[in-house]
């Protein structure tokens, strides 16, 4: 087992750079997967099939695809990758910044429907009874909504995590694979697989991902069951 642990400073910096990049992407995609969750749950407004197509689209699409797409528009000569350098000198394309934008993509799909779902199981007569008290609709949903769907929030969240953790395609062709800077676990994984002798060292990162992801996935029914059970009792 001594093996399992023996981590070259390389191995160690993959695996923190995942936990960092899917952190930072969980967090970035948590205020706008509560709000497109809620317009696809609630509105009812033209374009909105067209706008479910689109957060699912990363879904069905090759990664690769996706990642190109983000090197397109987010890349140093990209409309949007241009104007951010430019005028906030933020920079995407090979950064890790850029490895957290694409995880998060990846993983958006996934956090916006457990949200989604969550929304779509409130009754709505607790949050008429609370506005015909006077409560305005964004207190509205932040007393009496939110606690309500948290269970639903920290599934989707937990899930981009998973999702982050595991992301390859499309990081590998918008952020390519710079040890130390963009080289997350499954892009370490690959080094290693392409070269004489690098299998032990795929064979552990392999073993830490799913250590790491299963984590994450137990942490997410674990504390959902505990938000569920408190709510009951409240």
């Amino acid at each position: 087992m001594n093996w399992l642990l023996d981590l070259t400073p390389d191995e160690w910096n993959a695996v923190r750079l995942s936990i960092k990049v899917a952190t930072v992407a969980m967090l970035a995609s948590l205020p706008p997967g509560i709000l497109i969750a809620l317009l696809l749950a609630r509105g009812q407004f033209w374009g909105k099939t067209l706008l479910n197509g689109l957060v699912h689209l990363p879904l069905i699409l090759p990664p690769v695809v996706t990642g190109y797409l983000l090197l397109l528009t987010f890349g140093r000569r990209g409309p949007a990758g241009a104007f951010l350098a430019e005028h906030f000198g933020i920079v995407f394309s090979f950064r890790w910044t850029g490895a957290a934008l694409a995880c998060g993509v990846m993983g958006f799909p996934l956090m916006v429907r457990a949200i989604r779902l969550s929304i779509e199981a409130v009754d709505r007569k607790m949050e008429a009874a609370a506005g015909t008290l006077g409560a305005n609709p964004l207190w509205v949903f932040a007393t009496i909504t939110l606690p309500l769907i948290l269970p639903g929030l920290i599934a989707g969240a937990i899930l981009a995590f998973a999702k982050a953790m595991g992301e390859f395609g499309a990081t590998i062709t918008f952020v390519s694979n710079i040890p130390n800077e963009t080289q997350t676990l499954p892009s370490a994984i690959y080094t290693f697989t392409q070269v004489p002798g690098g299998d032990e060292g795929a064979l552990r990162l392999t073993l830490i991902s799913i250590v790491i992801s299963m984590a994450a996935l137990v942490a997410s029914e674990v504390l959902a069951r505990r938000v569920g059970r408190r709510m009951d009792i409240e």
